[in-house]
């Protein structure tokens, strides 16, 4: 029994149910944990108690073995305070987004190379007008390069490295973007507050 304040008729503990909802969820955040690599789980803020449980929950195969050693993970991650899973959680879904992120533009960099390629100069005035600070002549210089390539059948070194270019200039100016909406919130004009 959980009872409760005399005074203000509050209870004193949760619900069972809030305490089951609350470890099923550790459950689901030990299940995602398994799932990930070993470099995946070194990027994320794992207190070093738990890593050894997650190497051995990754090792067993077996189905029931591998449940109630996932329910033991659970346990112990119960054991860490609120702010240690917390920031867990935060981290694994900052992946996700950042993931889809990364996705997207590597395929606005696809698409601006293969319109680089099939466009010619009309699409390098685009690209320029739109993220001046590219290199124009070695933009132009690497697709001469790569059609060469292309004719000639040879590897492409020179498709990669235009890829490698416009990524950087592209995710440059998203960063250099990026930047200067910070700086424009905090200049917002009003005085400072003491």
């Amino acid at each position: 029994m959980r009872g409760r304040d005399e005074d203000t008729g509050e209870f004193f503990s949760p619900s069972r149910s809030q305490n089951r909802r609350e470890a099923l969820e550790v459950l689901a955040l030990a299940e995602k944990l398994v799932a990930l690599s070993e470099p995946q789980l070194a990027k994320l803020p794992v207190p070093e108690a738990l890593l050894p449980h997650i190497r051995e929950t990754k090792r067993i195969t077996a189905h029931v073995a591998h449940k109630r050693q996932l329910a033991f993970l659970a346990k112990q991650m119960r054991r860490e305070d609120e702010e240690a899973l917390e920031r867990l959680r935060d981290a694994m879904d900052e992946k996700g987004d950042a993931a889809r992120r990364e996705v997207a533009a590597m395929h606005r960099v696809e698409q601006w190379r293969e319109r680089l390629l099939d466009d010619g100069d009309a699409a390098l005035a685009e690209l320029l007008d739109e993220y001046p600070h590219a290199d124009r002549q070695r933009m132009r210089q690497l697709v001469r390069n790569t059609l060469d390539e292309r004719k000639r059948n040879k590897p492409p070194h020179a498709f990669r490295e235009l890829y490698r270019e416009l990524r950087a200039a592209i995710l440059g100016a998203a960063e250099g973007d990026a930047d200067a909406d910070e700086n424009s919130d905090s200049e917002d004009g009003s005085p400072e507050r003491d």
